[in-house]
């Protein structure tokens, strides 16, 4: 039997290697805060979270069913809890036992084996007994309603009998009864283990029932070299028992901890909504397309790491980008632009998840992977020039990005100067949008928008960081044509001359030629 909480035809893996870009993504999109949200200072659900954001859904099928499941666990959060912590005890409690695994001797093994499978039995039971009162409860999500008729259908109560009469005849209350066959050397071979006859259970049987006769020998209490010939023919005797006892006492206990992980999962989606909620903040079940064309629209898009970060409530932004590949984000230094970038990646991976959304709205199309590249602080150990390492990383990132991914740029390629810089990012995109990859890049410059402000390039959306006319920033993004300066006159006024009244400047932005 298996959980299948989290896919539809497999058991969610944590362990499952990761994206090469993962590391890569929880340093520029600053998942660490959220990973910790989600954990809710439990580190178990931190790795859980962190696996199954990394690993993202690739169908908007896959959403969507991730999505029923976990719009079930925030509706009856008191039986999610309850299962968790049936899970959670069931393992502890195993935990702290000497396992079975840790024997190699079949006796031993099986008498571990039985203990286990003795401690589950109720368990088990328990497990059904809830799954049986949430079958009338109202869940809604395929997921949990294939769950609890799995547990209802098979682990009934003749299942649970059967497994109990199993257990009691495996203590051997009456003795060990096998045979086996003698070949070469007298040495014995095909032993088989049969039930104890019903005339040789208990004392009256024994004595008032027939006796076939028995050929038997005593060993003498110090006769240790016979007690452990004996002990030896036994174990023979058990280890196929044994060895099916150990293999159920796994699975009772893999089915447990594979529960335990899936549920996790959930537990930490329902934590990072109420840390979120917690500041005032709103989030929503986004809406995967299944289109083949690029699409991203959102409403009070919002960065929740950046909230989670300042402890406080942090403004949102509306994003229109229907049949959009590219788009450009520019604008006035400490705008928000970096931010915005990180609400965007951040929602991807959270909508690839199955999870909420941190916006009021949001509909997008699952990328085949995210990748961000970002520029770099100057790293003193670096044995070339940093112009050099962004290339490098976007080599690296090129080998790995495929048709239908999203690619993430901040304030790339600044290392050299705007011109060359420019017409290098210029090729880059180019080519990725030859290769059906979405692009959002955040730049200072100037040329490198102009480059694709024509009619040549008609998929292409223009956002800018808002600027008051004093020089302060609204930190909102707004669609507009890229300025030729980032306004780094308003810092300079701001941090040396305080007293100093912001120079009022307009730019001309691109213009599209005539068609």
């Amino acid at each position: 039997m298996k959980v299948l909480l989290m896919h539809e035809d497999r058991d969610f893996d944590p362990q499952a290697t990761l994206p090469a870009q993962a590391d890569t993504l929880t340093q520029d999109l600053e998942l660490d805060t959220l990973f910790d949200a989600m954990a809710d200072g439990d580190e178990f659900l931190r790795d859980v979270a962190r696996s199954a954001i990394l690993q993202s859904l690739a169908s908007a099928k896959e959403i969507v069913r991730r999505q029923q499941a976990l719009r079930d666990c925030e509706q009856h959060r008191p039986a999610i809890d309850m299962l968790y912590k049936l899970a959670v005890d069931t393992l502890e409690e195993e935990r702290k036992q000497m396992h079975f695994w840790f024997h190699n001797s079949a006796s031993g093994t099986l008498s571990e084996g039985i203990g286990v499978l003795t401690r589950c039995h109720e368990r088990l039971r328990a497990l059904r007994q809830i799954a049986d009162a949430q079958r009338q409860a109202g869940f809604q999500s395929l997921a949990f309603v294939e769950l609890f008729e799995a547990l209802h259908t098979q682990l009934d109560d003749a299942y649970l009998a059967e497994i109990a009469r199993h257990l009691e005849e495996l203590r051997f209350k009456y003795g060990t009864y096998a045979s086996a066959q003698l070949g070469d050397g007298n040495k014995s071979f095909d032993w088989v283990l049969h039930r104890v006859p019903q005339e040789r259970r208990g004392f009256w049987n024994h004595w008032l029932m027939h006796q076939p006769e028995i050929h038997a020998f005593d060993i003498a209490p110090r006769d240790e070299a016979g007690g452990n010939a004996l002990e030896a023919v036994r174990n023979r005797a058990l280890d196929v028992a044994a060895q099916a006892v150990g293999q159920a006492a796994r699975q009772v206990l893999a089915f447990f901890s594979q529960l335990r992980i899936e549920l996790a999962f959930y537990q930490g989606a329902l934590n990072l909504k109420d840390a979120l909620q917690a500041h005032g903040m709103t989030m929503c079940y986004p809406e995967p397309s299944a289109s083949a064309g690029h699409s991203y629209e959102a409403e009070d898009l919002y960065d929740p790491c950046l909230c989670l970060t300042k402890q406080a409530a942090v403004s949102g932004n509306d994003v229109a980008a229907r049949g959009i590949d590219l788009i450009f984000v520019t604008g006035a230094n400490q705008g928000g632009k970096s931010t915005f970038l990180r609400s965007m990646g951040v929602a991807q991976l959270l909508l690839q998840a199955g999870l909420y959304a941190p916006a009021k709205t949001l509909a997008a199309d699952p990328c085949s992977g995210l990748f961000t590249h970002y520029k770099r602080e100057e790293d003193t150990h670096m044995e070339s020039g940093k112009f050099d390492e962004e290339l490098v990383r976007m080599d690296a990132i090129v080998d790995h990005i495929t048709p239908g991914g999203m690619m993430l740029f901040n304030e790339s390629f600044a290392a050299t100067n705007e011109h060359e810089g420019a017409d290098i990012a210029a090729e880059i995109i180019e080519v990725l949008l030859e290769k059906r990859v979405k692009v959002v890049f955040v730049t200072h410059f100037y040329e490198l928008p102009l480059h694709f402000a024509t009619p040549a390039h008609d998929n292409i959306l223009f956002l800018a960081a808002e600027r008051a006319e004093d020089g302060t920033r609204s930190h909102r993004i707004r669609p507009g044509e890229p300025p030729r300066t980032a306004y780094g006159r308003d810092l300079y006024a701001r941090i040396f001359e305080k007293s100093a009244t912001p120079t009022v400047y307009r730019p001309h932005g691109p213009t599209r030629p005539a068609s």
